[in-house]
């Protein structure tokens, strides 16, 4: 698969790792990442040679940031690729979680907004101790309504998942470790070897009898998809409203939005 541009692709001793290869902007994805990661994981989800999948991101300082905000102006992409908001962010959230093998989400620096959900989303999450976590989407004018969300009470809480979205603050990895958001933290040199010594005890586990879990586990929450899709289709008209811009516009000029003014 040598003619991805946006991700990297790489199986070995019945693991794939997937990782976002955008250093240069946090891992933050366009349109084209998204619909190369979901040919990475429709090619390793369904190779019985699999045992394991990992996602990860490039470099040391982010695992992912979430939609590049370069890219969006209303919506994202020059429309000419699928999905509510002008990338299938819908699918590649729900693939993660249609595929029968484990997904680990392998964390070094950021997970902020959409990188967030990713973990949140992956079947196992471990993180580098310098890991951060944590939403960004009302202060950018965005929100991710659907596993970002609804499935992330059931992770954390509640509670904890309204505070973690309404205040949009950032999370160290114990804090993250503490509420239930990842599966554990190890110092950023142990990293790689922590996630290979989880993916050899997956790829030694009986695959049909983990898949049936995995299908067990996403039952209780797959009304979400239909929350996600209805949700998308609602941010899609979010978008282009000036309350929405006045976030993406603020960061480009480096000042605080003013949100309230479109409701005078």
């Amino acid at each position: 698969m040598s003619d991805f541009e946006d991700i990297l692709y790489e199986e070995s001793a019945g693991v794939a790792s997937i990782t976002i290869n955008r250093p240069e902007v946090y891992n933050a994805f366009r349109p084209r990442t998204v619909m190369e990661l979901l040919q990475a994981f429709y090619v390793a989800g369904w190779n019985d040679d699999i045992g394991a999948i990992v996602l990860t991101g490039s470099g040391e300082k982010a695992f992912c940031t979430g939609g590049d905000q370069s890219d969006h102006e209303g919506s994202y992409g020059d429309g000419e690729t699928r999905g509510g908001i002008g990338m299938p962010v819908e699918e590649l959230h729900c693939v993660i979680r249609d595929v029968p093998k484990p997904v680990i989400a392998k964390v070094r620096g950021y997970a902020i907004g959409g990188g967030n959900v990713l973990a949140t989303i992956c079947d196992l999450t471990l993180a580098s101790e310098t890991a951060i976590f944590g939403q960004v989407g009302p202060k950018m004018g965005s929100v991710d309504p659907g596993f970002g969300t609804a499935y992330l009470a059931h992770v954390v809480g509640e509670k904890k998942a309204r505070e973690i979205w309404y205040l949009c603050r950032r999370y160290s990895a114990q804090e993250a470790l503490e509420m239930g958001l990842i599966n554990a933290v190890v110092a950023d040199s142990e990293l790689d070897a922590e996630v290979a010594r989880w993916c050899e005890e997956l790829v030694a586990r009986s695959p049909t009898a983990i898949a049936i879990a995995k299908k067990s586990f996403n039952a209780d929450t797959d009304n979400i998809k239909g929350i996600a899709g209805l949700g998308m289709q609602a941010l899609k008209l979010y978008y282009a409203t000036e309350e929405s811009k006045e976030g993406v516009a603020a960061l480009s000029e480096k000042r605080d939005p003013d949100f309230r003014k479109f409701l005078r």
